[in-house]
């Protein structure tokens, strides 16, 4: 079965535990399915994120979480030959949530979630695509899985990124 498959089947498995009242990402996986997720670069908590933000708020959607793994599989797959760094960020390094780069609020904070989420370094209370990012999404007109492609590529430079985000090239 294609990965995308298996993912879809997973995101839509952690929608209907969520909707029945199960809560803790360790209740949600069996260990083949953690292992699925696994071989994604993904981790359980994070699927988790998706699917309570997905009952609790409407988004994010199953194609953005989708579109979200695809960009952590890539840089998984690619960039770190498939083995984790075993690393998390510290969330108390994270920029202030009213940092700004430029005129951009928001932009430092998200860029270091983008690192440590295309890195696998996310720890278990931080999520990449919670409110606070998908509102800056909305603001800037700009997909989720689009600014982690854009941060890998732009080798998570600041000036590069602000440059994008106002509309301009990498």
């Amino acid at each position: 079965m294609p990965w995308t498959c298996s993912f879809r089947a997973l995101h839509a498995h952690a929608v209907a535990l969520y909707q029945q009242g199960r809560r803790g990402s360790d209740a949600f996986f069996d260990a083949a399915q953690a292992a699925e997720l696994a071989a994604l670069g993904h981790t359980a908590q994070e699927l988790y994120d998706f699917a309570e933000d997905a009952v609790k708020y409407g988004e994010p959607d199953e194609d953005s979480a989708l579109l979200i793994a695809a960009a952590r599989r890539e840089y998984f797959l690619l960039v770190q030959g498939g083995q984790r760094t075993g690393q998390e960020i510290d969330m108390g390094a994270l920029p202030s949530k009213d940092a700004k780069i430029g005129d951009i609020p928001w932009l430092p904070r998200l860029i270091e979630k983008a690192k440590a989420k295309l890195r696998g370094e996310m720890p278990a209370d931080l999520m990449y695509g919670c409110g606070g990012d998908r509102n800056f999404f909305r603001e800037w007109k700009i997909d989720g899985a689009d600014f982690l492609r854009a941060a890998w590529l732009a080798d998570f430079d600041p000036a590069r990124l602000a440059r994008w985000v106002r509309g301009g090239s990498l």
